[in-house]
């Protein structure tokens, strides 16, 4: 890898995380985002699951597209191949937490099987495909992606432990307070807005 395609690389990877995050920026995954934060456990199992997922995604959607779908031209098949791909993912991982956390697989519920049906996910490889993204820049995209999925997530359910010793007036107690605070993380998250521009 060349030095400037390593650090486009890296800037996108960043660009993914902080500038033009998932969450924050273009409120992909939100459902899983609200409903899994309220334990950091929790957010952390299910962070660390979306970047098993969009990961390993990208890596195999990108080459369906472009070896199989385009030369046989079913490039139109793309977002039913996508989705096909993350199921198959999501049961995989579903199986392996099962097995091997079960503990955190009861504390999922619901949210584990809906990665399936996670914008987040499927919008990372269907923007890589609508960009016409490289190989390495669609894993950098990726990557950085799914990185500021975690993040997020985690730092949202940290603050969220914090809010529930606070003096929170009732009407806003629960998912109001949730709300409002994820509003102050996007308006956080501005201030990296044109930081960088690949």
């Amino acid at each position: 890898m060349e030095t400037s395609a390593a650090v486009t690389f890296i800037l996108a990877i960043i660009s993914g995380m902080l500038v033009d995050n998932v969450l924050l920026s273009r409120f992909y995954g939100c459902c899983s985002f609200i409903g899994v934060s309220k334990k950091v456990e929790s957010a952390l199992g299910m962070g660390i699951a979306v970047v098993f997922v969009i990961i390993f995604a990208a890596l195999i959607c990108w080459p369906i597209y472009n070896f199989i779908l385009v030369p046989l031209n079913i490039a139109f098949m793309d977002t039913i191949t996508y989705i096909l791909v993350i199921a198959s993912l999501v049961q995989f991982i579903a199986i392996v937490i099962k097995k091997y956390l079960p503990k955190l697989y009861n504390s999922l519920g619901i949210y584990l099987p809906l990665i399936t049906t996670n914008c987040a996910v499927l919008g990372v490889v269907q923007a890589n495909t609508d960009m016409e993204y490289s190989f390495m820049l669609s894993m950098a995209s990726a990557i950085g992606t799914s990185l500021g999925f975690l993040l997020v997530i985690v730092v949202f359910a940290c603050i969220r432990n914090r809010l529930d010793s606070c003096a929170v007036p009732k009407c806003l107690k629960g998912t109001p307070i949730a709300l409002i605070t994820a509003s102050l993380m996007s308006i956080a998250f501005l201030g990296f807005l044109g930081m960088i521009t690949l």
